[in-house]
């Protein structure tokens, strides 16, 4: 990846959408057993990384609104390398953030990912896939999707992940501009908890696309209710993670930004591909040759 004469590089950060989710049950130690299927997409945030040698991990610029530097979990990623390998001095982190927070794209665990994936190239610490995924968990149950780069069918709390070829698609992205509160979901009296285990093959014959805090958002939150009114009228509209973001796929990217045009110009949505493989695998992959 090209070093300005600064010293920072530029890497992608993809957002991710889940085609479906669902608790098959919830274990002693409170955690919720999951399935669920990771799209991986063409877009999302960039991430800018300068590494140091003082041993300071600094966030510069700008986040997301309301997030303190400490809790950033990009700079949570850095700080996290750094316990875990002497070789790590530090880095400077900048973030173009295009994904929308609270939305179910999974911004702050992709962000996290391509700073433990990038600074681990950077730096020389050759720490691996495995080892990275690992401590990614550790920041939240949707990183190591993004250490790891493929689209993944998932389960356990989201870290077993098996790999899958999905068919080329488009997706029109809306998000409503609502902060869904995760932990509430989860509490929710009402949200099913015991759905029977599915298959691949169930997915992919198209039995199982549902998302499981659906009902539970569109309920609770007039604006999603909206999008999905209006997304309906130009395809099937489904919710993403337990966020407010909601797309509907789409064969091509023609279908894809007609649908785009019928929408209220006040949204924000996005025409977007799917992803064979991680933008940032490619991007890794290249500053190697």
């Amino acid at each position: 990846m090209p070093v300005d004469a600064d010293g920072w590089s530029a890497w992608p950060a993809p957002a991710k959408l889940n085609l479906f989710l669902e608790i098959t049950g919830r274990r002693p130690d409170g955690y919720h057993e999951l399935q669920s299927v990771f799209r991986i997409l063409e877009w999302g945030d960039t991430v800018h990384l300068r590494p140091r040698r003082d041993g300071v991990v600094r966030r510069v610029g700008a986040s997301v609104e309301g997030v303190a530097e400490a809790d950033d979990l990009a700079v949570r990623a850095a700080k996290l390398l750094a316990s875990s390998s002497n070789a790590f001095k530090g880095a400077d982190i900048r973030i173009e953030k295009r994904i929308p927070a609270g939305g179910g794209f999974g911004g702050g665990s992709s962000d996290a990912a391509t700073v433990l994936c990038a600074l681990d190239r950077l730096c020389g610490l050759s720490l691996g896939v495995q080892a990275l995924a690992r401590l990614g968990l550790a920041l939240g149950a949707d990183v190591p999707v993004f250490v790891h780069g493929d689209n993944a069918w998932a389960e356990g709390v989201g870290e077993r992940l098996q790999p899958m070829v999905l068919p080329p698609a488009w997706y029109l992205l809306v998000s409503p501009g609502v902060h869904v509160p995760t932990a509430e979901l989860f509490r929710a009296p009402d949200l099913t908890r015991d759905a029977a285990p599915a298959k691949i093959s169930d997915f992919l014959s198209g039995q199982r696309l549902g998302n499981c805090f659906e009902p539970l958002v569109r309920r609770r939150e007039p604006a999603v209710e909206a999008v999905f009114q209006a997304l309906s009228e130009v395809g099937a509209p489904r919710l993403t993670g337990t966020g407010s973001g909601c797309f509907v796929e789409f064969a091509d990217r023609a279908s894809a930004q007609a649908a785009l045009e019928r929408l209220p110009a006040q949204w924000q949505a996005w025409v977007v591909a799917g992803a064979e493989v991680s933008p940032l695998r490619a991007a890794l992959a290249q500053a190697t040759t």
